[in-house]
């Protein structure tokens, strides 16, 4: 008897599937939003692809990044978005993609919400240099929107500060806004939503027309240019033609003027919006004395606005008068207890003073009234560390880095977690932008 032979069965070897990027030539342009040029070439090459550092004929996906516009100082779009829209007229197969887009293809959806993560104006100024009264002044114009507000704190998209922030780059470089327009444009016809950014270059076209008058001409706020009027309905600009007198603080005119429209009228029949926008104004200009003084001209109509008292104590503190300064806060709070801002302001200044007990007290209350406040809790963090009260700060610095990742503030959080034995990846798991 023999043994029949075995049924032979054929194993197929499990399927791999190619990696995501495999045969693509990637090249970077632009500031990327979601991390450094270095890490998203890692990243390439972990996919399969791999890098170059300028676009040529042999690119195959140019990858756009999304802090700010790719806009060189002359207001054209970079080299490289130019030659490869050139190549791609021509025939050649190039993807042009946006840095979210290019995120979601490897599947990175936590690093792809870097690009629209919202921040605080405190956050705004660490992370990319433009200082909240900057932010405050750009949101008063429309130029940035706040995506919501918690207690009368405003969080701004990130992109569309970026976006506001490099226009603003180019226009205080000398780079007319003819030109930027154009370069968007440009940008325009692979990415419809270029929109906003014209949206943005047009308002702060407009405020660039607005001059302000001192006791001798038009001053231009931004290059400090004087701008000398011999329009007839006022007269040489150093005359005294309003009866004040060398009148020191400037007043708001437009470049197309209106004869009919007496600026020394205008100034007595300011509201308190008016003297509000004026404080606001000198306080960009760094002029904080008149800024105090226009902030309380304001204030003696509308005394219980906290948003006055609030700006009116930022400029106190820029001039030196920090006592006077943290009673404004309290003010502020006083007619609005909810107003977070103030309270860690106060808390602050009060930390600045070496007064850490109200501090924490200040901090705590901002935090009960907005839980998910990233400045307080890590203003918190810290300042439990100055008292030696480290293991009661790790939390308040992991809840930080829920909300920030890349930012000298994430940085100095991570730090002292480092230091503290505290692993970030013990972080709690939740989405701040739900909550």
């Amino acid at each position: 008897m023999t043994d029949s032979a075995p049924s032979s069965t054929t194993v197929e070897p499990p399927l791999e599937s190619s990696p995501l990027l495999a045969g693509e030539r990637v090249t970077f342009t632009g500031t990327l939003a979601s991390m450094t040029h270095d890490a998203a070439r890692r990243l390439v090459e972990e996919h399969g692809g791999s890098t170059t550092d300028h676009a040529s004929r042999q690119t195959t996906m140019l990858v756009v990044g999304e802090e700010g516009w790719p806009l060189e100082e002359n207001g054209e779009p970079s080299q490289a978005f130019q030659h490869v829209t050139e190549w791609i007229a021509e025939g050649l197969t190039i993807e042009l993609v946006r840095e979210s887009d290019w995120l979601r293809l490897l599947g990175l959806d936590e690093r792809r919400d870097e690009v629209h993560r919202l921040y605080t104006p405190a956050m705004l100024n660490q992370l990319l240099g433009v200082s909240v009264s900057d932010v405050r002044r750009w949101a008063r114009l429309g130029l940035i929107r706040p995506v919501r507000r918690v207690h009368r704190l405003p969080y701004f998209d990130f992109q569309e500060v970026t976006s506001a922030r490099r226009i603003v780059q180019l226009l205080d470089s000398g780079t007319s806004r003819d030109r930027i327009e154009q370069g968007l444009r440009e940008l325009q016809t692979r990415f419809p939503d270029v929109e906003r950014p014209l949206a943005q270059l047009d308002l702060l076209a407009d405020e660039r027309r607005l001059l302000y008058r001192d006791e001798r001409s038009l001053v231009d706020p931004h290059s400090r240019q004087r701008h000398f009027d011999f329009d007839e309905s006022h007269g040489a600009a150093a005359d005294d033609v309003d009866g004040t007198h060398g009148e020191s603080e400037p007043t708001a005119t437009l470049l197309l003027h209106d004869p009919e429209r007496s600026e020394t009228d205008d100034r007595l029949d300011w509201t308190a919006a008016d003297w509000f926008q004026q404080g606001c104004v000198l306080s960009n200009e760094g002029n904080f004395a008149e800024a105090v003084e226009a902030f309380r001209t304001a204030l003696l109509q509308l005394p219980d606005e906290p948003e006055f008292h609030l700006h009116l104590a930022e400029a106190l503190y820029r001039n030196g008068m920090a006592e006077a300064a943290l009673e404004r806060y309290h003010v502020a709070v006083e007619l609005d207890h909810e107003y977070v801002e103030a309270w860690t302001q106060i808390g602050c200044l009060h930390e600045e003073r070496g007064e850490l007990a109200p501090a924490l007290d200040a901090y705590r209350v901002a935090l009960e009234v907005h839980p998910e406040y990233p400045d307080a809790h890590l203003f918190l963090a810290d300042a439990l560390h100055k008292q030696g009260r480290t293991e009661e700060a790790i939390p308040h610095w992991r809840t930080y880095l829920l909300y920030d990742t890349r930012g000298p503030w994430a940085e100095r959080a991570r730090t002292q977690l480092e230091r503290a034995g505290a692993a970030e990846s013990d972080e709690p798991s939740h989405d701040p932008e739900n909550t």
